[in-house]
């Protein structure tokens, strides 16, 4: 196991171009009432690599999540969007930057179909003024191109979400958070409620984004999966960070030793 590093060797040379990550954490922190959630934090997210977020409950993932994605901001260190800072206020301002989360709830709408759910609050119309009417036909054919894209095998009309699967209803939340063309993709357990067989098309899905450049921010319980899926490793213990580690130097016995702080061979 080699040392933690904010960027391992070849995190530039696989992201193309210049190197610049898409996203940047430097020594960020939280503090509630004098608690501190998260400090130190460091790591870069690049466009086609997964960076796995571990750490037992109250290591502070939720926390640096919920910074990544706008819904809290830090109080100190900074963030930055491909070499620039910028502080994210809020998840839609996350999101126009091209950043999205997929929660382990998923908040889908039950009784609409895959296409509503994507659409749901953007959706398409045609028209002007008080005659604008939705265009079900092209959200229809955009969900089906979207789907067929990163074969993912959902129904785009006609069944109701609540009688899908829970890896189909895994792809429509992906999906959605797809659809505006995110670069960065944060996905939080999804495969926690999932069997075997589903959690195997969801780790393949997984993969497929990587392959089509998406960066992603991977947090899992799961040490196999984040050694299956993962370029990297990012540890947090106790609020603190351990390091982020190339996932090529470590073995499953290493990453429990630097979740729990055992010395580690």
């Amino acid at each position: 196991m080699t040392d933690a590093s904010l960027r391992t060797p070849d995190a530039a040379a696989d992201s193309g171009g210049d190197g610049t990550p898409l996203l940047e954490l430097v020594d960020v922190g939280k503090h509630f009432a004098g608690i501190t959630a998260i400090t130190g934090a460091s790591l870069a997210l690049y466009p086609g690599r997964v960076m796995g977020l571990v750490g037992n409950n109250g290591a502070g993932k939720s926390t640096l999540v919920r910074i990544v994605s706008g819904v809290q901001q830090p109080d100190e260190g900074h963030v930055a969007w491909q070499g620039e800072p910028v502080r994210l206020r809020n998840p839609r301002q996350a999101r126009g930057l091209g950043i999205d989360t997929v929660y382990q709830e998923l908040a889908l709408a039950d009784d609409l179909d895959a296409t509503a759910n994507i659409f749901l609050n953007r959706e398409i119309s045609r028209g002007w003024g008080p005659f604008r009417v939705t265009s079900s036909k092209r959200m229809r054919r955009e969900a089906a191109a979207l789907f067929e894209k990163f074969a993912i095998q959902v129904p785009a009309s006609g069944t109701e979400v609540r009688q899908m699967s829970g890896g189909q209803r895994q792809g429509v939340a992906i999906a959605r958070a797809l659809l505006g063309g995110s670069k960065v993709l944060l996905l939080d357990e999804p495969t926690a409620a999932l069997g075997v067989e589903e959690s195997g098309h969801v780790e393949d899905l997984v993969l497929r984004l990587r392959d089509h450049g998406v960066a992603i921010l991977l947090v899992s319980h799961s040490v196999d999966q984040l050694l299956k899926l993962c370029d990297d490793l990012c540890v947090l213990r106790r609020g603190r960070m351990v390091g982020v580690y190339s996932r090529r130097d470590l073995t499953g016995s290493d990453v429990v030793s630097l979740i729990v702080g055992a010395d580690a061979s």
